[in-house]
């Protein structure tokens, strides 16, 4: 079972903490989007454009399912990974310290950028991105152990929240 598990919105900053939090405490980083992309050998876009959302939502808990039994690592999670009931019910029933990076639109879309490779995220991204995070803030709070506010921290100091909120 992994150590951490990082949820949050797009552009939280979940993939680089958690690539820096596995270095900092000497153990593997997996993401569940990188599992995902593997196992379909194309890119979420398209899998998207090509599969449509319902199989992608299927192979995210394929995904997430295979990466609860990989110990002692920092798992990230897609930003819609942990929000349907079935991914939910997973959750709450694992033994490990769930992190909601917790980020304002402001900080998101700077990183972001509100691409074409995030399909949630089209026609009006800021939009979108509004109405996704006050979908999932309620699910991303009840399944936190910790949240760790992302705005104006370097990755460094966020690790250094991570660590102590957790002990």
């Amino acid at each position: 079972m992994p150590s951490y598990i990082l949820i949050g919105p797009p552009g939280a900053g979940k993939s680089t903490v958690g690539k820096a939090l596995a270095r900092h405490l000497g153990v593997s980083f997996v993401d569940t989007d990188q599992v995902v992309e593997s196992q379909c050998e194309m890119k979420i876009s398209d899998i998207f454009i090509t599969k449509g959302e319902s199989f992608f939502r299927d192979q995210e808990f394929e995904a997430l399912q295979k990466c609860l039994s990989i110990p002692d690592c920092v798992l990230s999670l897609g930003g819609g990974a942990p929000i349907p009931e079935r991914a939910q019910e997973l959750l709450l029933n694992v033994d490990a310290h769930i992190v909601f990076l917790d980020v304002s639109l402001a900080i998101a879309a700077a990183r972001v950028g509100f691409n074409r490779d995030r399909p949630l995220l089209l026609g009006n991204p800021r939009a979108q991105w509004q109405e996704l995070n006050e979908i999932r803030r309620p699910i991303y709070e009840k399944l936190a152990t910790a949240v760790v506010k992302v705005d104006g921290a370097s990755v460094k100091e966020l690790i250094a929240q991570i660590v102590e909120v957790s002990s």
